[in-house]
């Protein structure tokens, strides 16, 4: 907890004011270097610039302790032209039924789910349009203030991002003979006699499992040699879902998302009670109460 910080800031100036949120943004800025995903050039008339911003959120565990602080620097994407700045967006996404069914087939096979993650996933889309960004605020190079950078890889924010990167790692999967899903486009699958290995992707998150450790072991090897990924171990937390994998059996909770909405309606320390409320309850209009979003 020493290494993070418990604010997390609302504006650019708010974050420069904390080492902490600095050192998160020059990680991210690294990221694009190490990606080769920009290059400085100087701003012409008849260039369409997109602007960008920060986005700035802290990463917390199932006891909402805060673990790790993540700033993004992404594109404002509502300003890119159709046509100009982007053409195809669609991206297939993985369904919450098809990572359901792949924990029980790994349960009904006796073999364990683990996780990885794609660093900075974006950055590895390859762009095919022409697309000129606006420096990072709080980053502008003190020699060239008024250039502007054009995108080799796709940045997030952007329409086509999502696409980009999926085109890109599907196509590094089937070259590694992995079979795509003919109804579920987000998972892949690779025979070799009696073994398979299923990896299930969504976005930068990727759940694989085999019924040879080997596979998986391969996997990793040629994943991390080709994209920049951090392991996570066993697959325990996945779009809101808490995981327990045991030999026999696996147990699914939501322990973190009701929380985390009990927090937001500032009822952490409600009274808890088997029914939310009785069937013969009439209310009435509470003329002194504070006034409610009802959009909420």
């Amino acid at each position: 907890m020493a290494f993070v910080s418990i604010i997390e800031p609302k504006s650019i100036n708010e974050a420069l004011k904390d080492e902490h949120w600095i050192a998160v943004m020059h990680e991210e800025l690294n990221q694009f270097v190490r990606n080769d995903v920009w290059l400085l050039v100087p701003r012409t008339d008849h260039m369409n610039v997109i602007g960008t911003k920060w986005v700035f959120k802290n990463k917390s565990d199932d006891t909402r302790v805060i673990t790790r602080n993540k700033a993004r620097l992404v594109a404002k994407g509502y300003n890119q032209e159709e046509g100009i700045d982007y053409d195809k967006t669609f991206a297939p996404v993985a369904r919450l039924e098809v990572v359901r069914l792949l924990l029980a087939f790994s349960c009904m096979n006796g073999f364990k789910l683990f996780q990885m993650d794609v660093k900075s996933v974006f950055l590895n889309g390859i762009v095919n349009e022409e697309i000129f960004v606006s420096q990072p605020p709080g980053f502008e190079d003190h020699l060239y203030p008024k250039h502007v950078y054009k995108l080799k890889k796709a940045l997030y924010g952007l329409k086509q991002m999502p696409r980009q990167w999926y085109e890109r790692l599907s196509n590094f999967m089937l070259s590694h003979n992995y079979e795509r899903g003919k109804i579920e486009k987000t998972l892949f699958i690779k025979k070799s006699n009696f073994v398979v290995i299923m990896v299930q992707i969504y976005v930068d998150d990727i759940i694989f499992g085999s019924t040879n450790d080997k596979l998986c072991e391969e996997f990793v090897t040629v994943m991390q040699g080709e994209f920049e990924m951090s392991m996570m171990g066993e697959h325990s937390f996945f779009l809101g879902l808490h995981v327990k994998q045991s030999k026999k059996d696996i147990f699914l909770n939501q322990s973190k998302y009701w929380k985390d909405i009990l927090k937001r309606f500032e009822m952490e320390n409600c009274k808890e009670v088997s029914t939310q409320m009785p069937t013969n309850c009439y209310m009435d209009a509470d003329a002194v109460g504070v006034i409610m979003d009802q959009t909420i």
